[in-house]
């Protein structure tokens, strides 16, 4: 029994001795990195990675990289020395020096954070030299973007600082750090800020260095961020931005064969490069707190208009789907369309006379599209149930929702059903078809931005089918593999309905059939497209005013496989045609022809400014209504 004691005793601590040295070899490793940190004893330094590069569609290099130097502070560390030497250095006041001071304490005594950021070389140079005389601040390497265009800057985004709610979220970063804050910057920040490599520095009691960490077992290298190419063709984005000069709006383009976006136009702008370097916090707030002209404020993904006569095409082809009219289905037209015990009307400048879908989408009628709207709804028992049936045709091109694809913001636009009626307007489903005719042309409760227009017309392009709108074209010039993007998405629409309805659009621009847009016609080009005009409202003085309308225009070409389709919105433009489409046509010939051949068009268009217009709810000029 006593041998058999001796045997579990020695056993036991065989064991025991086993399972210390298995946890502080193997599994007390990760403890020990991530503790490391937090060792007075150990300085953690990192060592920055280079952020990937951004190529457009063709190559065209838009995004690089310039050296910037933070100045960096552990608290704990710092010594007295003369704090207004050190402020003229820095190019601070000593107001700011004691914030700024307070600020890293707040975060750490003993991590380091940054105490002024992005120094230019110059500034680096000098500061070097005299470094040492500040006990606790040490200049830290980094890289920050270099623009190598002047456009873009809603499509590319920019980096800044991470914040409180930045750390909370991702604890990869520290403070003073650099993150993607908007644009492909922010939804391809993981691919593009690479990982950071960390050494960690052995101290003694004295602070004095006694060299790497456990012969640097837990230092790790930095991995550069990855390259990657957009959808983008800078050509096209920088004339668009040029067009849109001294006016509002958005223009998108879309390759419709794979939903790639060529173009994304948010107007006003601003150079990307304002913010980048130490002036960047002054030139962001100057941009931000613009909140008349809004250059920060993304009108392509974010503004949802009413869509206007656009809207019509889909209105057309539900009404075909749902087989309440055919291509020959005649309305006629009395210079608008009276409804209602009051014989309210709405007007229509077709010039009157008998419609079908052709020449309806052609002359843009409101009766045509008020009658086939109207007897879609009214189909059903109730309007409850007819609107939830044209509602689901119209969500069916992926419209009303969010897209969910790799930009980095967006709104859903809206598409009213009939359950949106009653839960909100009419309760006990005490509501008639006329309630909502509005929507026939496009105004009432329906609304979208800019991209949802663009996107609905690429749609139509292809004839009932769609890709998912999005960016990025490769990743270290490897094709992207994401179903979401390359797969096809289908409409509750047959093909076979598409055809009048895009002749219809052909016929727009034909001189012969009285098209809304027959003076836009790019020559050598098929184009097929739709004017739009959409009400504007906004409260002066508490008063609900009318304003100038939105010229709103939608096209593609050529009419057989189509290489782009557009949406131009410009805020308070008048009609359609007037602005939206001449930028439509010249946005098509730059981008199919590479030259531009409507010089007089161009000359209107650059030369334009729509600034009086924005100036009179302050001027108190009238507003130019098309009634």
């Amino acid at each position: 029994m006593r041998k058999l004691l001796l045997y579990l005793v020695v056993i036991s601590v065989g064991a025991i001795y086993t399972g210390r040295l298995l946890y502080l070899q193997v599994l007390n490793e990760n403890v020990v990195a991530t503790d490391i940190t937090n060792d007075s004893a150990i300085k953690t330094e990192y060592d920055y990675p280079q952020r990937g590069y951004v190529y457009d569609r063709n190559g065209v290099l838009l995004v690089a990289n310039q050296p910037s130097y933070d100045v960096m502070v552990i608290p704990r560390e710092v010594k007295e020395f003369n704090i207004p030497e050190f402020c003229k250095l820095l190019k601070i006041t000593e107001e700011e020096y004691q914030k700024k001071i307070e600020k890293a304490k707040r975060y750490s005594w003993r991590i380091p954070s940054v105490f002024v950021a992005q120094m230019a070389k110059q500034d680096y140079a000098y500061l070097q030299e005299k470094m040492h005389r500040f006990k606790g601040f040490y200049i830290q390497k980094r890289s920050l973007r270099s623009y190598q265009t002047a456009v873009g800057a809603n499509v590319l985004g920019f980096i800044s600082e991470v914040n409180n709610a930045d750390l909370k979220k991702n604890t990869y970063y520290q403070s003073g750090e650099l993150i993607g804050k908007t644009g492909i910057e922010k939804s391809y920040e993981n691919e593009l800020r690479g990982i950071k490599g960390v050494k960690y520095i052995q101290k003694d009691i004295h602070n004095k260095v006694l060299g790497s960490y456990k012969n640097g077992r837990y230092d790790t290298l930095a991995v550069n961020g990855r390259d990657i190419q957009i959808t983008i063709d800078s050509k096209l984005q920088e004339y668009g931005e040029k067009l849109m000069i001294n006016k509002r709006g958005g223009i998108v383009a879309i390759e419709p064969s794979s939903g790639e976006i060529l173009a994304l136009v948010s107007a006003p702008s601003y150079n990307p490069n304002l913010l980048v370097g130490r002036e960047r916090s002054k030139n962001y707030s100057a941009l931000y707190y613009d909140s008349i002209r809004k250059p920060t404020y993304d009108r392509t993904l974010l503004a949802q208009y009413a869509p206007g006569s656009p809207f019509k095409t889909l209105n057309a082809l539900v009404a075909l789907q749902e087989e309440v009219i055919t291509p020959q289905t005649t309305f006629r037209c009395r210079h608008g369309y009276v409804y209602g015990r009051s014989g309210r009307k709405m007007g229509c400048h077709c010039g009157s006379g008998n419609r079908n879908v052709i020449n309806g989408v052609a002359k843009s009628c409101n009766a045509y599209f008020a009658n086939a709207y109207r007897q879609v709804v009214s189909k059903y028992d109730s309007p409850r149930e007819g609107m939830n049936v044209w509602s689901n045709h119209i969500k069916s091109f992926g419209l009303g929702d969010y897209f969910n694809n790799d930009l980095s913001t967006g709104r859903k636009g809206r598409i009213p059903s009939g359950d949106y009626y009653t839960n909100t307007y009419f309760k006990h489903d005490k509501w008639h078809v006329l309630n909502t005719i509005s929507n026939a042309i496009g105004q009432g409760h329906v609304e979208m931005t800019p991209i949802q227009l663009a996107h609905m017309t690429a749609t139509i392009a292809n004839r009932g089918h769609y890709f998912t709108p999005h960016i990025i074209k490769t990743i270290d010039n490897k094709p992207i593999d994401n179903d979401h993007f390359t797969k096809p998405k289908y409409t509750t629409i047959d093909k076979e309905h598409f055809e009048p309805v895009i002749q219809g659009m052909h016929d727009v621009f034909s001189m012969k059939k009285g098209g809304t847009a027959r003076f836009l016609n790019v020559p050598g080009v098929e184009i097929c497209g739709k004017t739009g005009t959409a009400e504007n409202f906004a409260i002066i003085d508490s008063v609900h005013t009318q304003l100038t309308d939105h010229s709103i225009f939608v096209a593609f070409a050529p009419k057989d496989n189509p290489k782009i389709a557009i949406a131009v919105f410009v805020e308070n433009g008048y009609y359609g045609a007037r602005w939206a489409g001449k930028i439509s046509s010249l946005m098509i010939e730059q981008y199919l022809k590479g030259e531009i051949t409507l010089k007089a068009m161009e000359k209107l268009v650059l030369e334009k400014s729509l600034e009086d217009e924005y100036a009179k709810p302050l001027s108190g000029k009238p507003f130019t209504i098309n009634e």
